[in-house]
């Protein structure tokens, strides 16, 4: 189903539209398309800060629109620049918890022109849900929305 979806992301990211509109479409695209992506979302460092800002995302509307690098998951991928695929949440001291339904996370770093610019970052309410196939897709998604950043 993953590389199905690769055709989509291209057209929606070549289409006439703003680069958030188009941000949208993919949440919207993959939330809906993949069944075990129930919060799909892109945060993007807060100007010069050290901390994410909320982008475009679909799913649940969550609290956390503004993370400290460092904090949670999203947070250390901001620091480490490195995908972090979490199984099982409850098994990460340094979680921080959007729903109680979450079971499983992965988040992706943005890089535009090396710089670890934001990130994508799925949860889903299927314990272990995430595979190294949800890594190489997340990663060519990334790779695309970077040339419209």
């Amino acid at each position: 189903m993953l590389n199905e979806l690769r055709p989509n992301i291209l057209s929606i990211l070549n289409a006439r539209a703003e680069a958030n509109d188009k941000l949208q479409e993919i949440c919207d695209l993959l939330q809906e398309n993949i069944s075990y992506y129930d919060w799909v979302g892109f945060y993007f460092q807060n100007g010069n800060k050290k901390e994410l800002k909320l982008g475009p995302y679909a799913g649940e509307p969550t609290d956390h629109t503004i993370i400290p690098f460092g904090k949670g998951i999203c947070g250390q991928v901001a620091l480490s620049n490195e995908n972090f695929v979490v199984p099982d949440v409850k098994a990460q001291d340094n979680y921080i918890a959007c729903s109680i339904n979450v079971k499983a996370e992965i988040v992706v770093p943005l890089f535009v022109n090396g710089k670890n610019v934001g990130q994508i970052d799925i949860d889903s309410n299927t314990p272990n849900a995430f595979s190294s196939d949800d890594e190489d897709f997340l990663e060519f998604v990334n790779k695309e929305v970077a040339k419209i950043l």
